[in-house]
């Protein structure tokens, strides 16, 4: 694959999701900040590879696999376009992409997620901030409820528009809250008490509790727009999803 400065870890991995131990608390009651931060969410998803994709689908009724096609839609890319998935996981979007007729690559910080993936297309495992992609080689990136898992998000969009083309795509999905105050209490209840239930039971119970005080490193709605519009996009749109439980961000990299 021409595209990627390099040729190593483009097979997925051969350890099996079963040898990834789950059960165990993997995530700080604080959360952690800067370097601690990055090993502790790479610890955190090692740890919940397992049963990652069993969880979601039952904790989001099964509306997280509506969202990622949603996102992939939204890219309105041609056939064969080249697209990175960023914190790919266990393979979900990139196995929509490949559905769409996109060429998918998927990277992810986590070792176990790579092992547990489901899916067809390479897989990298490496760093969204310091991608192993030339500058200007790819046509699209979508990354899945990862942003408030990053240590920093101006060098993670700064990185979206050096590893794309000038008219190419991202599609963003993350958490959100919605606007409806009435949908915004029953939502909070739901996320902050009985997802880390759902969790506990299925897999680990400590990354489930970390799930809803996440929301915390995210910026508000208009500044995170105006981060992606600073670092070189233009088209930036932010679309709630569900009643706003969910939000897809998109934008065009700027010639």
């Amino acid at each position: 694959m021409p595209e990627f400065s390099t040729g190593k870890g483009t097979r997925k991995p051969s350890m099996t999701a079963h040898e990834v131990p789950r059960g165990t608390d993997s995530m700080p009651d604080a959360l952690p900040q800067g370097e601690e931060k990055a090993a502790a969410v790479r610890g955190m998803f090692d740890a919940i590879a397992p049963r990652y994709d069993l969880v979601n689908r039952i904790m989001t009724f099964r509306l997280d696999v509506r969202w990622r096609r949603l996102a992939v839609g939204s890219l309105a890319l041609r056939r064969d376009s080249l697209v990175v998935d960023l914190a790919c996981g266990t393979g979900d979007l990139c196995r929509e992409l490949d559905a769409a007729g996109l060429r998918a690559v998927g990277v992810d910080l986590s070792f176990g997620m790579l092992a547990a993936a489901r899916t067809d297309a390479p897989l990298l495992q490496g760093d969204a901030l310091r991608l192993p992609v030339r500058d200007g080689s790819v046509d699209g990136v979508t990354c899945g409820f990862a942003l408030r898992n990053l240590v920093d998000l101006v060098p993670f969009f700064a990185e979206l528009r050096r590893v794309l083309r000038p008219g190419g795509r991202i599609a963003l999905l993350e958490v959100a809250e919605p606007d409806n105050p009435v949908l915004r209490w029953g939502h909070g209840i739901y996320f902050g008490k009985v997802v880390p239930v759902i969790g506990g039971l299925l897999s680990d119970a400590s990354a489930y509790r970390y799930l809803p005080r996440s929301v915390a490193y995210l910026p508000d709605p208009e500044e995170l727009c105006e981060m992606i519009a600073a670092a070189g996009f233009t088209a930036v749109e932010r679309r709630l999803l569900s009643g706003g439980i969910s939000q897809l961000l998109t934008a065009t990299r700027r010639s």
